[in-house]
């Protein structure tokens, strides 16, 4: 696939993303309680290719397992919305709660919206805007071009991390798939970490 094509493609489906966020209504459920929200991950960035996922962070003050329950309870309301997951973080450094709401978009095409409930004030508050906006001012816009189009190619059913594209593009120079596949393999080796150019 030519590089005009994975661009056309990663528009289109950015486009797409776009139009979902605004007709689910979900980003407009957490403000009504009380919540900012931010878009965060790969959509906010442009880097959005063919998964079909949505990232948002929202923040309150005093979050509880039923504070946040009660939100995703009107989220759940919804017909499009298909299912629910849930993972309680509140006990960890993270102090969140992480959401994951599949949802069914006008086509039928479901898209899997990652909503991370944190609290306000705490480490990670603004840490993943942060570290977006970073990559967008650092990134070239030739780097860009191979961060969708190893997306693309990855194949089907393998569980990269966006973060990890934009580490190994644009901090190791990674420019195709072979390395990129050596990269994640040494890269995992590590203790997890978080990455900001």
């Amino acid at each position: 696939m030519d590089q005009n094509r994975i661009n056309d493609l990663a528009l289109a489906n950015q486009k797409t993303a776009c139009e979902v966020l605004a007709q689910s209504g979900i980003a407009e459920i957490w403000r009504a309680a009380g919540c900012r929200v931010n878009l965060v991950g790969s959509l906010r960035m442009g880097l959005l290719a063919s998964h079909r996922d949505i990232d948002l962070h929202v923040y309150s003050s005093g979050v509880t397992a039923e504070s946040s329950f009660a939100i995703a309870a009107k989220i759940a309301t919804n017909p499009k919305v298909t299912e629910i997951k849930c993972i309680n973080g509140l006990h960890t450094d993270e102090h969140c709660i992480a959401w994951h709401v599949f949802y069914k978009a006008d086509d039928g095409a479901i898209w899997q919206f990652d909503i991370i409930h944190i609290e306000e004030g705490t480490e990670y508050d603004g840490y993943f805007e942060r570290m977006a906006d970073r990559i967008v001012k650092v990134m070239t816009p030739e780097q860009k071009d191979l961060i969708l189009r190893l997306k693309f190619e990855t194949p089907e059913g393998t569980d990269y991390h966006g973060v990890e594209y934009y580490e190994a593009v644009i901090a190791d120079g990674v420019t195709a798939m072979s390395e990129f596949e050596s990269w994640i393999k040494e890269h995992r080796k590590k203790n997890p970490y978080y990455w900001i150019p």
